[in-house]
């Protein structure tokens, strides 16, 4: 079936609407909301549809707390908490970033923790007449712009480039390479015609809005550095005992079915 531009536009907004920087808010419960618990969320944009499921029902398992995400690229929310940016929690999609801000004393490694494994996809929109079923990865080069997340601050983009290193693919297609700001930017490039294919994470293809607009092949794990996603406390997380509920939740049952149901192999607490 072939998707419409409308359908494909709808993407898009729906992806920017994920970058300006806030999740999907709950409902008031009708309690003064000065008198809510707040947990500050900076997250990997990979996490953008998981996040969105998983943050009700952790509000709903606790009423008292109200939970705030921002998406980003790990590697520029590591710089902004290493200037003590105001987040209680962060969750990355390189766990080497919280372990840097624990061994800096920016966080307590007693609350680092692995959430996820991440995946990497080729996907094109459903109305792409490349072949990326048949072609695979080598469907990058039936492309004149191939959209990937900014290697440089993105652990996505590292994938996307170890990949196609793998697959002697990068020196050919490196020239046409089109960088986004993080992965759901990266996303957005290709569902709104800014790129004709992306490497994207499959947290992403698999989401509802996404499947139903696109076409993916999935990249062997072997052809990338594991993507090992994890979180830790922030030393200054206004209220601790919040930002360590929301991280037992993501590894108890009811959090990691939600990881698996967008793509992410459950990681260890």
């Amino acid at each position: 079936m072939r998707t419409t531009s409308r359908s494909v536009l709808s993407v898009a907004l729906a992806l920017g609407v994920f970058l300006t920087g806030c999740a999907p808010r709950s409902e008031s419960s009708g309690r003064d909301a000065a008198a809510r618990r707040e947990v500050r969320v900076a997250a990997a944009s990979d996490l953008q549809f998981a996040l969105a499921e998983l943050v009700p029902l952790f509000e709903r398992a606790q009423p008292g707390i109200e939970v705030k995400v921002t998406y980003g690229s790990s590697g520029n929310f590591f710089n902004q908490l290493s200037n003590r940016a105001p987040f209680d929690l962060f969750l990355s999609a390189d766990l080497e970033y919280p372990r840097r801000l624990a061994t800096a004393g920016s966080a307590a490694s007693s609350t680092l923790f692995r959430y996820a494994v991440g995946r990497v996809v080729v996907w094109v929109p459903n109305d792409s007449p490349i072949e990326v079923e048949r072609l695979q990865i080598h469907a990058l080069t039936e492309a004149r712009k191939i959209a990937i997340a900014n290697p440089e601050h993105a652990p996505y983009g590292r994938a996307a480039v170890e990949a196609m290193k793998h697959f002697g693919l990068y020196d050919t297609v490196r020239d046409r390479l089109v960088l986004g700001e993080n992965i759901a930017q990266t996303a957005q490039f290709v569902a709104s015609g800014g790129a004709e294919i992306g490497i994207i994470a499959l947290s992403l293809a698999i989401a509802p809005e996404m499947r139903a607009a696109g076409r993916y092949w999935e990249i062997p794990l072997e052809a990338y550095p594991r993507l090992e996603q994890g979180g830790v406390v922030l030393s200054w997380a206004q209220d601790q005992a919040a930002a360590i509920a929301l991280r037992d939740f993501m590894v108890a049952p009811a959090g990691r079915a939600v990881l698996e149901r967008y793509g992410f192999i459950p990681g260890e607490k």
